[in-house]
């Protein structure tokens, strides 16, 4: 039995991942330092080398808890649906809670598409971002489908490029408002798909 595998050092290992994941949406992938996230968790500077071979390796826990964590708020989110009719900007708000998050301060939607984009420069991070994306994609796809706006899998790769590429234009604005820019495209497109299915 390694020390990890005991009580004691599961409860490190996840003190230290807890705190690596609050670092990264605090300031995002430079935060992430080894000092640094020993002294969030509580924890000698040791304890970072000892319970994670490398800093990638904590990363990869950091980025795989916090995705998780946003993934388990956005299925919560959608178990509390009700089955009554909601209307497109309803569908929208929901929709954009998870591709920006509930957080929409500049700050924080910045700070999310940081880590989609530097998991580019991170090809560790691929395997993790690609597996957490499949469940993402179900999770939207269910929202669609309880909001009685069924769309195939194309169609939400669209709806998705469309919201991230009306963020990332609105991130250089003077005044920037993402969700603002997000929320009326994608207004748009939802409503331009909706007679042809009804």
């Amino acid at each position: 039995m390694t020390a990890a595998s005991t009580p004691k050092g599961e409860r490190r290992r996840s003190a230290l991942i807890e705190a690596a994941a609050e670092l990264l949406a605090e300031g995002g992938f430079d935060a992430i330092r080894h000092r640094a996230v020993a002294e969030r968790a509580g924890l000698p500077l040791a304890s970072t080398t000892y319970y994670f071979d490398s800093l990638d390796d904590l990363i990869t826990a950091a980025v795989g808890h916090k995705g998780r964590e946003e993934l388990s708020e956005g299925w919560a989110q959608l178990a509390e649906l009700s089955t009554e009719h909601r209307d497109l900007d309803a569908v929208v708000e929901l929709l954009l809670d998870q591709l920006l998050g509930v957080d929409t301060r500049y700050e924080a939607v910045l700070l999310r598409y940081e880590r989609l984009v530097t998991t580019g420069r991170r090809p560790y991070l691929r395997p993790l971002m690609r597996a957490m994306q499949g469940e993402f994609h179900e999770l939207l796809t269910e929202i669609l489908r309880r909001s009685d706006m069924p769309i195939d899998s194309d169609r939400l790769r669209q709806l998705i490029a469309l919201v991230d590429g009306a963020v990332v234009n609105a991130l250089i604005e003077v005044d920037p408002d993402p969700r603002a820019v997000a929320r009326a495209m994608l207004r748009k497109a939802l409503a331009a798909d909706r007679p042809r299915r009804e």
